[in-house]
Parts: structure tokens; C-alpha cells; sequence
């Protein structure tokens, strides 16, 4: 970890109890030597659970998710949908700015807090979002996001039940990255549950069309989303300009290929594939 980008003392402290967690948990990661002697890093050591955790999210997508949320956009009108979504990524323009300070990148902090405050002004609690209309583009970040660019290395992938793909890394941020919701508005546990959940099952109508293409053209979706969900989150973490690293050295039977046509796609899919590769623009229990 290069703790030469962290510049207070408290992002130093943090960013040095996730490395000591990571470090703890990635031991039993495994690697192999490449074809110069070094190590390189297996990203799916952990294939086999991964796997198995897949299959069960993507079996609850088929069965609960999927229906419910193709009922909810046959019957919720577009426009409602979309307020919906600009509700949740009003909240979520707060918490980027929050990571985008704690990443040195002050001015888009500061753009978000700016989109935040003109959309909850003029487009009535964020249900408009004004504020791209007036030129201040979105900056989708996490703490997982924020992590990476203090230096912590992604980790082995890994998928949780209900959550879908993850690393080790974003899986230290995902349950305070995940908190960030407008349910935090309500003091009632029944009114928040509502809250969260018409949010997951919002998004979860507007990836309608992307899980079928992915049905389509993937042979082995499990690989297929995996691949796709570690080069866009690398991409995200770098904001598009991924740098050559030596502490990222894939094993060639698990490099992620050049997926960024489909990325998007799937790193945007449900649980089922990739619920938390943007959290920024969606529900979060």
C-alpha cells in the first residue's frame, strides 16, 4: 500500500486498519509463479464458493426478483421510475463527494455537493435531476473506490449471497458504502425497509434489458460477469486511466480480457451478477 497518497493522519489509520484486514483475510489467497519467476495473483481462488453463491443468487433473480420487477414496469410509468432513481443517486451524489474528498480530488467533491444541493432545491428532493441538465456531470464513488486509490490492492474476487461479485477490498466498504440510502431519512424500521426496497426493485426493472442481453451472449455468464465486473472496477477506481501495476499480476487462465463493450452491462446487472459494482446509482439496505 502507498500510504504516501493518504495525507492526514486519520486517513492513515484507516486506510491501515483495512490494509491489516485485508492482509489477514487474503492469506489464504493463492498465487503461482509466472513466466519470469514472480508471483502472480489467482483473482478467483475462490471459484468454487463463488460458484455455488452464484448459482443461488441468480436461482432467487429467476424465481423472486426478475418477475417482481418486470411487474413493477409494466405497471409504475416511466417518468415515476426515473424520479425514483434520481431520488437514490441524489443521496449517493453525497456520499461521492465525501470519497471524492478523501481521493484529493477537491473539485469534483465539491461539483457533487453542488449537484446535490441544486437537485434537492430546484428538482424537488432530487426526484429531477437539474442538475446534469445544467453541465454538472455525476462522479460515481465508494469507499471500495476510495480504498484503491489509497493504495489497497483489490484482493481475491469473491460473491456474497444477495450482494453478488465483490473483492475482498470493496467488501471492507460495501456494508457502509451499501448503508447510504434515503431510508436514512426515516426513523421507522418498517417505512426504511419500504424505502430500500422500492429503491432494489427500481433498479433492479431498469437492468431488465441488460440481464437479457447478457442471457444472449454469454456461454459461462459466471466467468462473463466476473471478468467484466473486475476490469470496470479497476477502470473505476483509476477514473478510466488504469495505470501499469506491479502489484496486480494476473494469472493468464484468469486475466480479465478486453470486455469494456460488455462491461458496462453486466457490472450494472442484479445481484444475481454484479449488485455492488455501482452503488452509487442504486438501492442500498
Amino acid at each position: 500500500m502507498n500510504l504516501r497518497a493518504v495525507q492526514s493522519p486519520w486517513q492513515r489509520v484507516l486506510a491501515g486498519l483495512a490494509l491489516a484486514w485485508l492482509a489477514l483475510l487474503t492469506g489464504c489467497a493463492t498465487t503461482a509463479p509466472g513466466p519470469d519467476g514472480k508471483p502472480v495473483q489467482r483473482v478467483d481462488p475462490w471459484e468454487s464458493w463463488n460458484r455455488k453463491v452464484y448459482n443461488f443468487n441468480d436461482a432467487l433473480d429467476t424465481a423472486v426478483l426478475k418477475p417482481v420487477a418486470t411487474t413493477y414496469r409494466d405497471v409504475v410509468p416511466q417518468p415515476t421510475r426515473r424520479g425514483i432513481s434520481n431520488i437514490f443517486g441524489n443521496v449517493s451524489d453525497l456520499w461521492s463527494a465525501f470519497n471524492n474528498v478523501l481521493q484529493g480530488k477537491v473539485n469534483d467533491g465539491m461539483q457533487d455537493v453542488m449537484r446535490v444541493t441544486t437537485n434537492t432545491i430546484f428538482g424537488l428532493g432530487g426526484f429531477f435531476d437539474v442538475a446534469t441538465e445544467m453541465g454538472l456531470d455525476r462522479h460515481n464513488e465508494d469507499l471500495g473506490q476510495t480504498l484503491g486509490r489509497w493504495g489497497i490492492a483489490s484482493g481475491p474476487y469473491v460473491v456474497w449471497p444477495f450482494f453478488g461479485p465483490s473483492t475482498l477490498r470493496d467488501s471492507f466498504a460495501l456494508p457502509i458504502d451499501r448503508s447510504v440510502s434515503p431510508a436514512l431519512a426515516f426513523n421507522d424500521s418498517l417505512a426504511r425497509y419500504a424505502v430500500v426496497g422500492v429503491g432494489f426493485v427500481n433498479e433492479r426493472a431498469a437492468l431488465l434489458g441488460a440481464t437479457g442481453m447478457l442471457d444472449d451472449i454469454a456461454l459461462d455468464k459466471y466467468t462473463f460477469i466476473r471478468d467484466a465486473y473486475l476490469q470496470r472496477r479497476r477502470s473505476l477506481v483509476y477514473d478510466g486511466e488504469v495505470p501499469e501495476s506491479k502489484d496486480e499480476r494476473y494469472d493468464q487462465d484468469e486475466a480479465p480480457p478486453n470486455a469494456a463493450a460488455a462491461a458496462p452491462a453486466a457490472a450494472s446487472a442484479p445481484a444475481s451478477a454484479t449488485a455492488p459494482a455501482a452503488p452509487a446509482s442504486g438501492p442500498k439496505p
